[in-house]
């Protein structure tokens, strides 16, 4: 069992910049950061593969979004940079078994709790 603390949500103004962290609590595989919106499901926003190499990014966050990781702190990262309204939502870190880029739910086993980011126009 992996447990997953997400850190470093809040609010910014449009065009500004946050850094969300995930530790776990143990090795991890396969990370990535999902989000949800009130009233909507969760999206795929951003994984990265075991050894940290490749990425991937949801087309709405590509270019102003970077997902890095730290094996040895067991911590993956988001940096999130021209933070736009639309980046509202809860940001959830999760983890999962494989070792390539995994944009589906379905393909992590753990989840944190999620942290609010919050843009303002």
């Amino acid at each position: 069992q992996v447990q997953l603390v997400e850190s470093g949500g809040g609010l910014a103004q449009a065009g500004g910049s946050l850094r969300l962290s995930c530790t776990a609590s143990g090795r991890t595989y396969t990370m990535g950061w999902f989000r949800q919106a009130p009233g909507k499901e969760r999206t795929f926003v951003a994984t990265i593969s075991w050894i940290g190499g490749n990425t991937q990014y949801a087309d709405s966050v590509k270019g102003r979004f970077t997902i890095s990781r730290d094996n040895a702190k067991n911590t993956v990262y988001l940096q999130m940079n021209s933070l736009k309204p639309e980046d509202t939502a809860v940001y959830y870190c999760a983890a999962g078994p494989f070792r390539g880029l995994v944009t589906s739910t379905d393909g992590y086993d753990y989840w944190g709790q999620g942290t609010q980011v919050t843009v303002s126009s």
